[in-house]
């Protein structure tokens, strides 16, 4: 079988690498399923890569293990080096091999990973690199529930780092090794530390490290060198400037932190980006950044889209971006686990806020189990919550961090572990406050420093108006929590009024219902000073293998991207600074059956004006940004258009007689087989 090589490292063959390089791993993989015996069948394949997007269209989710091989040259020259193999994200069991021998493991999908390859690799010849992959569902690993899609596989992408002996540690936690930890931010002064972890081939070897930050206009404004010694233990540089500028959604101010460590013959530098900022939070103030008062609009962002499954690209997220931007949001969180570090480096240049989730969460599946009180389970969450935190901690950007996600309260009592997850993340990181979303009553919710209550009244049961009542009772007897809240139900493009009757109740999602369901809440929770945010459930849709159709249907545009659903428009309405809105709903419902018909419109520019036909039609608004009409007495095909200062609407519209397909009938099984013709 012909090898595949890197080609970075083959060019190099023959040259030394001076001081620290890093390889992109990602062309000139070989896969193949571990259920094929072999790879005499392999597929080529690039990272990042699912093989739930490579099965040929099938149409089967696959849980299951599968290989992937891939064969580089190590020059001679090397020989010198330490090698580490870093991998942005394998979902969700991945083990390590080089030369066939078994290097490491790491449970859990979410986070990066790195391991040290040197003592194993054949110097100025190929060498063989396998990482096998599992997506299997599994008690010891998180998430224990989910109905998510983990696409499997490789599905981040992956690189060679090549330092000198002595370097800073490319092994902590699947960091660069810098963790930035301020401990003062005001507009005077910047006062933290910056913990440095270092390496070196003999213990206790002495080096000379030196700090650097350096300004978003390019100044240094911090500096420091230091003798230490190498013992195992990280570095603690304290740090400090004067008039510091601050991070924030206006001004997304970004500083660059270098560590250099050197000794005698070897030389290593690192240098990371973060920005300075103090975040508040209180039941009456809310949530403060800087010591303003920012009211958070955020919505939820799951991990794929229709074309890349859960391998997405850069160009995937800056899209996904972009229409959040377009939305008027000023909060994403990141539902289940973290994205990719390309994602927060995005947010931080742009100043989205950011709440990061660990994979603490419970499906809306009665046999579901989200907590498992064994000694596996509960080190797992702690090692995912430690890599969380320390990846995506010098990201200005991120402002929280989520510890558990609908947790039951029955059952085994998880309030005692949540507990130790939220001390671990406040030794880990002070600076930034806890949160977790509950459905439940109980203790467990007075255990994070803040509380998202995702109580969708009105959806399962009861009526939308409920959610004022439920508003109400909540600031009468828990005004105390410093509480957010979130909600959203699904609504599919394809199910209107005259199609959707025909679906058994259980599949029978139209958007219309969907769209009334955010119309209510946006009426009674929208600038409620109760809240500190409104987050929105959810973005896009997502795959979702476990429910009807293979998808949740709960976002505001289809996982496509090609569908804004009427919902979107609202909180554009609602949102958006910056593009004006102006919006019909309910075009996709072409067909309507009853004469008398009533028409609302999204406005961020004042009334609109109606048109039916050649036929004024009276408006008035209903809430913020809604605008509903009077009804009408409407027959066959007619135009409908809405105005409002230099912005247009229109659809074309049939009422009459709708002919609905009979519902196919549904065969039973009785005492044996049946078959028809």
């Amino acid at each position: 079988m012909k090898k595949q090589i890197v080609s970075l490292l083959l060019l190099l063959a023959g040259f030394a690498a001076t001081a620290r390089e890093i390889y992109p791993l990602n062309e000139g993989w070989r896969f193949f399923f571990k259920s094929e015996n072999s790879s005499d069948n392999a597929r080529q394949i690039t990272l990042p890569h699912t093989w739930n997007t490579d099965t040929g269209g099938s149409g089967f989710f696959l849980e299951t293990t599968a290989n992937y091989q891939n064969d580089f040259f190590i020059p001679e020259e090397w020989a010198s080096k330490r090698l580490f193999v870093r991998f942005y994200g394998v979902q969700n069991v991945a083990d390590l091999f080089v030369n066939g021998y078994h290097v490491g493991e790491h449970r859990g999908g979410a986070t990066a990973f790195a391991f040290e390859i040197t003592d194993k690799i054949r110097f100025g010849a190929d060498n063989a690199l396998t990482v096998v992959a599992s997506n299997y569902a599994r008690p010891d690993v998180l998430p224990g529930s989910t109905d998510t899609n983990l696409y499997g596989g490789i599905y981040r992408e992956a690189e060679l780092i090549v330092t000198d002996r002595t370097a800073v540690s490319p092994l902590y936690l699947g960091t660069d090794g810098i963790l930035i930890r301020p401990t003062e931010v005001n507009e005077a002064d910047v006062q933290g530390e910056a913990t440095v972890h270092l390496i070196s081939p003999s213990n206790n070897a002495a080096c000379q490290l030196t700090l650097e930050i350096t300004a978003p206009d390019g100044r240094t404004v911090f500096s420091r060198t230091q003798r230490t010694r190498i013992d195992g233990k990280p570095v603690v540089v304290p740090f400090h400037f004067d008039r510091p500028e601050l991070w924030s959604p206006q001004s997304p101010a970004l500083y660059r932190v270098t560590a250099c460590v050197e000794t005698d013959d070897t030389r290593d530098a690192v240098t990371v980006r973060t920005g300075f900022r103090d975040i508040g939070t209180s039941a009456g103030g809310g949530f403060r950044l800087n010591g303003t008062k920012i009211p958070l609009r955020g919505v939820a962002l799951y991990h794929d889209n229709a074309t890349s499954g859960g391998a997405l690209t850069a160009e995937d997220y800056d899209a996904d971006l972009a229409r959040i931007r377009t939305l008027g949001a000023n909060a994403v969180r990141s539902a289940l686990m973290p994205h990719d570090r390309y994602f927060y480096d995005r947010c931080d240049e742009t100043g989205l806020l950011a709440w990061v989730d660990m994979p603490l969460h419970r499906a809306p599946f009665l046999g579901d189990i989200a907590y498992y009180a064994t000694p596996q389970f509960e080190e797992n969450g702690r090692q995912q919550l430690r890599e969380i935190i320390a990846q995506h901690q010098n990201h200005p950007s991120v402002v929280m961090w989520g510890i558990y996600s609908l947790l039951w309260t029955r059952g085994d009592n998880a309030v005692p572990y949540v507990s130790a997850l939220n001390r671990l993340a406040h030794e880990m990181d002070p600076s930034r406050p806890t949160v977790a979303c509950s459905d439940q009553n109980g203790e467990i919710n007075f255990v994070t420093d803040l509380i998202v209550w995702q109580q969708n009244v009105g959806w399962d049961k009861g009526s939308t108006d409920d959610v004022k009542v439920w508003r109400d009772q909540l600031g009468k007897n828990w005004s105390h929590l410093r509480s957010g809240v979130c909600y959203g139900g699904s609504g599919f493009t394809g199910h209107q009024s005259h199609t959707a009757s025909t679906l058994p109740c259980t599949n029978r999602m139209p958007e219309a219902r969907q769209t009334r369901f955010h119309e209510e809440y946006a009426r009674n929770l929208q600038n409620d000073s109760l809240f500190w945010g409104i987050w929105i459930n959810n973005m896009f849709d997502y795959g979702s293998a476990r429910r009807p159709y293979g998808l949740n249907g709960a976002g505001l545009a289809t996982i496509d991207r090609r569908t804004c659903k009427d919902a979107y428009y609202l909180y554009k309405a609602l949102w958006s600074k910056s593009e004006p809105t102006l919006h019909l709903t309910g075009k996709r419902d072409r067909l309507r059956e009853g004469e008398r018909q009533a028409f609302k419109v999204y406005s961020s520019v004042g009334m609109p004006l109606l048109l039916v036909g050649a036929d004024t039609v009276a408006m008035s608004e209903y809430a913020a940004c809604q605008y509903v009409s009077d009804s009408v007495s409407l027959r066959g095909k007619v135009r409908i258009r809405v105005s409002a200062d230099k912005l247009r609407d229109s659809m074309d519209l049939t009422v009459g007689t709708v002919l609905k397909p009979k519902r196919t009938a549904v065969l039973r099984r009785t005492t044996g087989p049946q078959t028809t013709n």
